[in-house]
């Protein structure tokens, strides 16, 4: 999917609309996974530029949007262990 690192910040035109969880689930379900990519490219653009880890963060990108979908965050309480 990602060959490098990008050096300049991606276009992500679905994740740019996203405010808050609601917006997460207001999209239609077909979008996620392309909310998902443009997710996982904005990480990894960011990472790229102030260093860190990203293997974790990339590996639960669609989990994270699944939660959201589903469940009613922020009323529905998440605890990541």
């Amino acid at each position: 999917m990602f060959d490098e690192i990008p050096s300049q910040r991606p276009d992500t035109p679905l994740l740019d609309t996203i405010q808050g969880a609601a917006d997460v689930r207001a999209l239609d379900e077909k979008l996620l996974p392309q909310l998902a990519k443009e997710l996982r490219a904005f990480l990894l653009f960011t990472v790229g530029q102030s260093g860190g880890h990203f293997g974790a963060g990339l590996g639960v990108v669609e989990l994270t949007i699944a939660l959201h979908y589903v469940l009613n965050t922020p009323d529905d309480r998440v605890v990541w262990d």
